[in-house]
């Protein structure tokens, strides 16, 4: 029997549209794997969760959704565009039945456009995390992002992410994440990213931005960093993850960058995958 390839989200019924397009895109591009997806929300109402399923089986993968009571880090520092379903990766290993050793987190507002299954079989040795840094061109921001932590490790994307969720659950606490919060609130701008940087960087194996979290916005970056070799073609060839970081969306209309037209298409396929549902 084949393996299951597990699959983590964690979002609120806002996030739902992306999340389809995404795994429209995962499932396009890994035909072969049983991919199994997590949904770990609080308050997605039931009649969106049975349409999600519906839309997953079209796609031949399941779902099994977890819902996590409301008063949970309801004291943990959030903003508009970080709510608290972010934590919930941070602790999965205390939300995911013991028979799950070992997930994949992915971010909505992601396109899979190559093959994740040299992710999901890499060797995280003592780790808990494998993820990647945003190092952009200079790498400015990691030194900002040390000193602002007091970290002494690259600064780690929490947007894609490869968790050893056996050993998670050893290292994990949520009184240590508590603890982080009270005592460095003000300081976390991106709040589970941070912490998970602030207590966790050290137990977290870095992979290459450009092939697993590929920041959209960086292209240029890439392309100057690499010496002309990471253009368009080799993006299409060797990029595993496209990560729409930052605004606008790929899904708003004044999205226009050059990976917009790509997300437009599997947002057509999302649609039409919708429709058969629908008839």
């Amino acid at each position: 029997m084949q393996e299951q390839v597990n699959i983590m989200v964690t979002l609120d019924s806002a996030y739902l549209p992306p999340l389809q397009v995404m795994l429209t895109s995962l499932r396009q591009n890994n035909l072969s794997l049983n991919i199994k997806v997590w949904l770990i929300h609080t308050d997605i109402p039931e009649k969106q969760l049975v349409e999600l399923e519906q839309f997953l089986q079209q796609l031949k993968m399941s779902l099994t959704s977890i819902k996590i009571p409301a008063d949970l880090f309801k004291d943990a520092p959030t903003v508009e565009r970080y709510p608290k379903e972010m934590y919930y990766r941070l602790v999965c290993g205390d939300i995911l039945p013991k028979e799950v050793n070992r997930v994949i987190y992915l971010d909505p507002d992601i396109l899979v456009i190559n093959s994740l299954e040299p992710l999901w079989q890499l060797d995280l040795a003592d780790n808990i995390f494998a993820a990647a840094v945003h190092s952009g061109l200079t790498n400015i921001s990691e030194g900002i992002n040390n000193i602002r932590l007091g970290i002494d490790h690259g600064y780690y994307n929490s947007g894609v992410l490869l968790i050893d969720v056996e050993k998670a659950r050893q290292l994990i606490h949520l009184n240590d994440i508590y603890q982080t919060i009270d005592q460095h609130g003000k300081w976390l701008l991106l709040p589970d990213q941070d912490v998970m940087n602030y207590l966790y960087g050290k137990v977290t194996k870095e992979i290459p931005e450009e092939i697993w979290n590929y920041d959209t916005r960086q292209a240029a970056a890439y392309l100057t960093r690499s010496l002309g070799k990471a253009n368009t073609h080799w993006v299409a060839e060797n990029t595993v993850v496209l990560h729409y970081c930052g605004k606008p969306k790929p899904w708003d209309s004044n999205s226009n960058n050059r990976f917009t037209l790509l997300y437009a298409h599997y947002q057509q396929l999302t649609k039409r995958i919708a429709m058969r549902i629908a008839k």
